[in-house]
């Protein structure tokens, strides 16, 4: 093995030790056959190269252009779409453009649940019948490097190259968005019940306030949870060294250990601070906004000392069955109308240049709403670490909320 080869292979076992294995028992898996695989396919597992399925390989093949198929998947966030009754509109119109039906999955609450989920599958250039799939950019990164999604073709997507907004078009880890498309961008918050709080929260400090002891909800998502920590201590996340990240999980394991932090959630945060069972939360733009509205002693604010920003994109995985026709969809969806009808119910910051101007004149409201059209000053992005960093990074913080 090269050196090159080997310090691939070294970097990609990193990135799985985030998921909770150390080095020694993924080896020692890989060598007796735990994993079910061979090591030259636990190495593609790994991402580590041999040229099997998604095995690590960036493909710099585009997807071939094709037939519209007659069904699609889709695997994406719960409440993460249109929704009209039982019906999503987005999807029924795609449906009528193209007659494509599209089977809607619900399935990520978090993304290194999904990443295991899927991870198995990916290695071995099988989508698991999934067509697209939403994840953090973050994430995104990685599905790419490890060659887990498709190059896309973007002479088959008009609508998003001429419509992507400038802001989230270049990424440093996919610079032309060839791997990947913003489905949309977000801010992470602190949501609060006030009739239980006694008042308003207005730092992240506040959650560490022991009047608060059992009541508290951070997020699984670890560049939300302790970016939003560093801010409140006067740290640039995205400046932070390795020390002061440490720091900031060391907080939040002690106060997880001691009780203040009832736990750590995905999605399900919604239904926790309805009930009253958590009422002092890190939580997510859009979802602030629904809950203001099925209770009106739910209030939101953006945290004092800045707030941490997120975009979630779309990408094809290897293997899917209908590459070209999920291109289309990404397509459609840049269609600042349609980009307009989704933002307009998930409450999220639309990548589409031209949905605001839509909604301006249907729903002002909506588009004069700064959650969803915010201002930016006070956001901050997280740093980049090397794989090596991310992987302690990533472990410390597993372990700092129990997983």
């Amino acid at each position: 093995m090269s050196d090159a080869s080997r310090r691939e292979m070294d970097e990609l076992i990193e990135e799985l030790m985030a998921s909770g294995l150390n080095r020694r028992t993924l080896l020692k898996r890989a060598g007796a056959g735990a994993l079910g695989l061979s090591f030259a396919g636990f190495l593609a597992a790994c991402g580590g190269g041999n040229g099997i399925g998604g095995g690590g390989k960036v493909d710099t093949t585009a997807i071939p252009k094709g037939q519209i198929a007659k069904t699609m998947t889709f695997s994406n966030w719960p409440l993460y779409i249109d929704v009209k009754g039982k019906r999503h509109p987005t999807l029924d119109d795609f449906q009528k453009k193209y007659g494509t039906k599209v089977k809607y999955i619900e399935e990520i609450n978090d993304n290194v649940e999904f990443f295991g989920k899927v991870r198995q599958q990916y290695a071995q250039g099988q989508s698991g019948g999934r067509d697209l799939h939403v994840v953090t950019d973050w994430m995104a990164s990685r599905m790419k490097r490890l060659g887990y999604v498709q190059k896309l073709d973007k002479s088959a997507m008009p609508n998003v190259v001429n419509n992507i907004e400038p802001a989230v078009a270049h990424p440093d880890f996919d610079p032309n968005r060839e791997y990947s498309v913003p489905w949309q961008s977000g801010q992470v918050l602190l949501i609060y019940r006030k009739d239980k709080t006694g008042g308003d929260l207005t730092s992240v400090n506040d959650l560490f306030d022991p009047k608060f002891k059992g009541k508290v909800t951070m997020l699984t998502e670890m560049r939300d949870t302790v970016g939003s920590v560093l801010l409140a201590s006067g740290v640039d996340p995205e400046k932070a060294s390795l020390d002061q990240v440490m720091q900031a999980i060391d907080k939040i394991e002690k106060a997880s250990n001691d009780g203040q932090i009832r736990k750590f959630t995905g999605n399900e945060y919604t239904h926790d601070i309805l009930a009253g069972d958590s009422t002092a939360i890190l939580g997510w733009s859009g979802d602030a906004v629904q809950l203001t509205a099925d209770n009106k002693n739910v209030k939101y604010k953006q945290p004092e000392g800045g707030f941490m920003v997120f975009t979630d994109s779309m990408q094809v995985p290897v293997g899917a069955p209908h590459a070209y026709t999920a291109e289309k969809f990404m397509d459609f969806v840049y269609d600042p109308k349609i980009a307009a009808q989704i933002a307009a119910y998930v409450n999220y910051v639309p990548p589409v240049k031209g949905a605001k101007d839509v909604l301006l004149k249907s729903q002002p409201e909506v588009a004069n709403n700064p959650l969803i059209f915010p201002d930016l000053t006070n956001a901050h992005n997280f740093k980049t670490f090397s794989p090596a960093d991310e992987a302690k990074i990533d472990a410390a913080f597993q372990r700092a909320i129990g997983t």
